[in-house]
This record gives structure tokens, sequence and C-alpha cells, in this order.
């Protein structure tokens, strides 16, 4: 009888954060609604909530994932994805990129946007992976912590390149290669979500604001600046600033990144640890400067001339929302030539120009320019290189160490 490793529970701290987060953080956002209401960035990055076990061992053979490939036969394949996260038309009828790919290759795709927080969806598919059945779901997209934990549970099949030319391709470097699927054997990525600093000018007098040290030492902000409740986002830029690199942090490390915080704190520096309610503080200059999500940015300034934003000499955060195919999988080289499909510097276009993320994808300038130049001209949806080189991704933590940042971090939020 095959076995298949369960996952541990969460900690009492990491239940308060998933619960923050789904009330007030990236969990809490629908992608496009809420960026026109009130410039959310709609990431589902986890933070404290992570529970990324990469110390699991694979559940089961490895080939356990392996079954019947109906692609041929059947030209279809379903796709669950965020809500809000795909280009729609104006009257809201068609899905334009989708379609596009459906007239091409004669393949349907159901789409459903049934991915409302990572958590929860992995409740959903929990089950059927573990047990080893079809999640009746070809192609998904969870955050990059999430999909470290079913890559390291065994349930994510690895893909083909041979079907992935314009993926292999064209997937930015700053993308290629993260710790948690090394070589991108299992996943690319959808949209990138970049973590930096955000300033209201008016608030600040003109002063530029570009260094978490900034941040906690001003005097001039003392009492309106804002930290993220993400603590990969807050801990990460803070570890960056210190000189060290989250990537591979040790636990002194981690704790003397919460010491500063903790200074910020107590001194009154720190206004508050927020999820993406920090937009409405900082478009009325209540919160001076804080550690913002770039697509908050994007659409604050098209409100609000008087906000800025700055990338720190010392580097800034990015994490991924991604593409995967579940085991048992009924259509896997669909789902791979769907995903393919999007890494084509058109497609990347269409779907960048409406959702205003980071895209993955080298080579969309001049496509995005035809449809949005003033999108084409934005580091934070196309990044240069330099920008690129500059982005630091958190390591993937073990169920233990989880449990342990996470505790610590609810200790310093007072969540």
């Amino acid at each position: 009888m095959e076995h298949h490793e369960q996952p541990e529970p969460l900690s009492p701290a990491e239940l308060v954060a998933m619960r923050r987060s789904a009330t007030n953080g990236r969990l809490a956002m629908t992608r496009r609604s809420l960026l026109r209401a009130g410039g959310a960035m709609a990431a589902t990055i986890g933070g404290l909530g992570a529970l990324a076990s990469c110390g699991i061992p694979p559940a089961g053979r490895t080939d356990a994932g392996r079954s019947e490939d109906h692609s041929r036969a059947e030209k279809r394949l379903n796709f669950s994805n965020w809500t809000e996260y795909m280009d729609v038309s104006k009257d809201g009828k068609h899905r334009p990129t989708l379609e596009r790919f459906t007239r091409r290759t004669g393949i349907a795709v159901k789409y459903t946007e049934d991915i409302n927080d990572n958590d929860e969806f992995f409740g959903k598919v929990q089950a059927q992976l573990a047990a080893g059945q079809d999640t009746g779901r070809d192609l998904i997209v969870l955050t990059d912590w999430m999909c470290a934990r079913m890559i390291s549970l065994g349930w994510i099949q690895q893909l083909d390149p041979a079907n992935l030319p314009h993926a292999y391709a064209n997937l930015s470097a700053q993308y290629r290669d993260p710790a948690w699927d090394p070589g991108r054997a299992h996943s690319y990525v959808w949209q990138g979500i970049p973590a930096l600093i955000a300033y209201n000018k008016k608030a600040t007098r003109g002063k530029k604001v570009d260094s978490v040290s900034q941040l906690l030492e001003d005097p001039q902000l003392k009492g309106r600046v804002g930290f993220l409740s993400e603590m990969r986002d807050s801990v990460g830029l803070t570890l960056l600033d210190m000189g060290k690199r989250p990537e591979d942090v040790a636990a002194d490390d981690y704790d003397a990144a919460l010491a500063r915080l903790q200074k910020g704190v107590d001194s009154q520096q720190i206004r508050r640890f927020t999820g993406n309610d920090y937009t409405t503080d900082l478009d009325k200059g209540d919160l001076a400067a804080c550690v913002a999500w770039a697509g908050d940015i994007v659409q604050l300034q098209n409100d609000n001339p008087d906000i800025a934003y700055a990338i720190p000499k010392s580097g800034y955060m990015v994490s991924t929302d991604n593409l995967m195919v579940p085991n048992k999988a009924r259509h896997k080289q669909n789902a791979e030539r769907l995903i393919d499909y999007f890494y084509e510097p058109k497609a990347a276009a269409r779907l960048a120009a409406y959702i205003n993320y980071a895209c993955p994808v080298d080579g969309v300038r001049e496509e995005l320019a035809k449809i949005d130049k003033k999108a084409a001209e934005n580091p934070l949806i196309l990044p240069d290189k330099e920008m690129a080189a500059r982005s630091h991704s958190f390591r993937a933590l073990s169920a233990k160490e989880n449990k342990e940042f996470a505790q610590k971090f609810s200790d310093l939020t007072g969540a």
C-alpha cells in the first residue's frame, strides 16, 4: 500500500497569521476589482501564514503523479486560478487571451476562479492528492511558498521542456532557479510580486525615502511609518538593509532583524504593521512612508501624483504566483501548451496590460507599448535588468523553522 505524507497541523501563531492574512492581508484581496477600487495588490504571498514544509520528503513513489495523458484525444483542459487574474473584455463576457489560445489550438479551456487563498485551496485538494486521485484540474496557480509545500509532498508533476519552448526561452533570469524548484522543473511564473518602499511626497515634504534604515531611524517620519504584516516582506527587506541575504537567512540573522523592528516599535517610529489597508493611509498621508506592494503603487499613482516609490540600494523582495500541473491531471500536455502560450510576448503583453503585475516574460516591452505605452515604461510592470538583478526571495523554511519564525514575528507585531 502506497504511503502518503500528511502535513503537520498549523501552530497557534501560524493560525493567527493566516487569519490576519485572510482578513486584511494579501489573502483578503481579489485582484482586479480591488485594484480599481482602492489599489490593493492581490498577491497572496502567505507571509506569516506560510506553510512551506520543504523538509518533508516526497510522498509515495516518484512516479505517483503519472497517469495516462488524454490530451490528444480530448482537446480541453481545466484551469483553476485566482479571482480577477485574467484579462476580460469590456463587456465582461469574454476572456480574449484564452479565446485566442482556443482558436489557435482547438483546445477548449474551462477557466474557473476558485482559488481565494492558498491555504483554503490546499484544503480543497489535499485529500485527493494524498490519496493519489485526480483533482479534476489540469493547471493551477499558487504562491511560491505553497508551491514549495506541494512539490515537497510529491503532489506536482514535472513539466516536459519539449512542450515549453517559449517558456524556457523567455522566462526572466530573476525567476529561473528558485531554491524550492531548481531549474523550474515543476512550475513557471504566472506573475511576480515585488515588495519595496512607498512614500507620500506631500507627507514627507518632498523628501525621498529609499531605505529601511530611513524608515526605522529618520525622526521626521516618527509615528508615520508602516511595515507589512507579511513576515517575508518586512523581515526580508530588513535583512537586506543589514547586508544579509534572505535566500540563506540563519536564525541568528532573523533574530537580529526582528530586534531592529522591535526597536522601531518600542520607539514608536513604526505606526503599525498592516495588510493591504495601508493604501488608504498612504494615500491620505497618515502614513508618510511604508513597505508596500508594487501593484498598489501602480494603481495609487494613477490617482495621486504625490505617491512615489523607491527600490532600496540593498535590494527588494519578490515572490511569485506560479503555474503547476497537479498529479493525475488528465490533460498535462494541453496544460503545458497553455503555459507556453502565456510566455509568447503578445499573450504576455495582453495579460500585463490588464492586471499590471510584474511580468515574468522577457521581450514583452514592444508588444505592451502597442497596448499601453505607460505600462510598458513602468519598471514595476516590466523591470529592467538592473532592477531585476536587485530582487531577492526569502528562502524556503522547514515546518519547524516556520513555526518558530512565525511565533517570533507574531510576538513582535502583537498579533
